[in-house]
């Protein structure tokens, strides 16, 4: 199953980076994707771990929009 996020806050390239190395190293997270363009995240996952991304990405300072 896969979830996008639609976050603010990610304004580069480093910033991507930091959300997809943390959501990485979640138990359930197969594959992160961020694009500070977009202002997306996806995350695909083998079970649902929807709030704790949601958690984890305010978490590193950044907004999830719902």
């Amino acid at each position: 199953m896969t979830v996008t996020f639609k976050v603010e806050g990610m304004m580069c390239g480093g910033c991507e980076n930091r959300i997809k190395n943390a959501l990485s190293g979640i138990e359930g997270a197969v594959a992160v994707n961020a694009s500070h363009e977009t202002k997306t995240v996806t995350v695909e996952m083998d079970k649902d771990i929807t709030n704790i991304l949601k958690d984890k990405i305010e978490a590193l300072g950044f907004d999830v929009i719902d």
